[in-house]
C-alpha cells in the first residue's frame, strides 16, 4: 500500500509556496508604497520645522517605536486608560493561555516576564483541556465524524446546523458589534474575529486600543469570553477539516492500489496459459 504521507508534505510544502507567492504580489508593492510616502512626510517635516535637524527626528521616531513596542499609544495625552487596568489584564492573559499573542502588549519588567513564562507553562495545557472539554459539551448533540460518514442522513442535517449556528455567532455577528464599538469596516472586523480565533494573532487590529474611543469596563473582558467559545467551535471545525482531508487522502490512495491490483489481475487472467515443460530427474 502506498503511503499518502509524502503527497501531504509536498502539498503542505506547495502550499506555503503558493502563500509566499501571493503575499509577495499582493504587499510588497503597497510596502514599498508606504515606505516612500513615510520618507516624504519625514523630509516636509524637516521642511516645515527647520529647527530639528534628521538626527534628532530620527531619535523622537526611535521613542515613539519604543513607546509603541512597550504598549504605550503614542496618540492622545497622558490620561489615556492603563492597558494594564482589570480588564485589560484579563484579556492579556487570556491572549496567553490562548497562545494567541497580539504582539501589540507585553510585559517589561522582569518579573512580569518570568511571571508570564510559568503563567504560559501551566496555563496553556490548562487551556487546552479546557477547551477539549468545553468541545466535547458544544459537540454533546453531535455525533462524531466516523458516524456522520457512516449514517449519513440525519447527521449531515445536524453538522450543518451546527456549521451554520457557530459561523453566525462567531464569524457574522461579531464583526458587526466590532465595527460599531471599534470604528472598522465590516471586512476588518471579520479579519480580526478569524485572525484571532484562529489564534494566529497579529496585533495589527486589536480591540479597546484606540484612544478616541470610550469603551465600558468590561469591553474587553467580555470579548476574552468569546474568543473561549469562539476558540472551541473553530477547533472543532478545523478538526472536521483535517479528519476529511486525511479520510480524502487515505480513500484515494485506496482507490489507486484497488485499481491497479485489479488491472493485474485483468492482466493475468487474459494472457494465455503458457506450456509448462517438464524437466525429468
Amino acid at each position: 500500500q502506498i503511503s499518502w504521507t509524502p503527497l501531504l508534505v509536498l502539498g503542505y510544502l506547495f502550499y506555503l509556496l503558493l502563500g509566499a507567492m501571493v503575499f509577495q504580489l499582493l504587499e510588497k508593492q503597497a510596502e514599498t508604497h508606504f515606505r516612500d510616502q513615510f520618507q516624504l512626510e519625514k523630509i516636509k517635516f524637516l521642511q516645515n520645522y527647520t529647527c530639528l535637524n534628521r538626527q534628532a527626528l530620527e531619535q523622537f521616531v526611535q521613542v515613539l517605536m519604543e513607546a509603541w513596542e512597550k504598549g504605550v499609544n503614542p496618540e492622545g495625552n497622558s490620561t489615556n486608560p492603563s492597558n494594564w487596568d482589570f480588564s485589560n489584564s484579563f484579556f492579556f492573559a487570556g491572549t496567553v493561555v490562548t497562545t494567541i499573542g497580539y504582539g501589540n502588549l507585553s510585559p517589561s519588567t522582569v518579573a512580569g516576564q518570568i511571571f508570564c513564562v510559568f503563567y504560559a507553562l501551566f496555563g496553556v495545557p490548562l487551556n487546552l483541556a479546557f477547551l477539549n472539554q468545553l468541545g466535547k459539551g458544544l459537540n454533546a448533540h453531535l455525533l462524531t465524524l466516523e458516524r456522520w460518514v457512516q449514517k449519513p442522513g440525519r447527521a449531515q442535517v445536524q453538522l450543518a446546523i451546527f456549521l451554520t449556528t457557530g459561523t453566525l455567532l462567531f464569524l457574522v455577528f461579531p464583526p458587526l458589534v466590532f465595527s460599531y464599538v471599534e470604528g472598522w469596516s465590516y471586512g476588518e472586523g471579520f479579519y480580526f474575529t478569524f485572525i484571532t480565533l484562529s489564534t494566529i494573532g497579529f496585533g495589527d487590529y486589536v480591540v479597546g486600543t484606540n484612544p478616541n474611543r470610550h469603551y465600558i469596563p468590561v469591553y474587553r473582558s467580555l470579548t476574552a469570553i468569546w474568543i473561549v467559545f469562539g476558540l472551541a467551535w473553530l477547533a472543532l471545525v478545523f478538526n472536521v477539516g483535517a479528519d476529511l482531508m486525511k479520510r480524502f487522502l487515505q480513500l484515494k490512495w485506496h482507490k489507486s492500489d484497488l485499481s491497479l491490483a485489479e488491472g493485474a489481475t485483468t492482466k493475468l487472467e487474459d494472457e494465455p496459459e503458457q506450456p509448462r515443460i517438464h524437466i525429468p530427474s
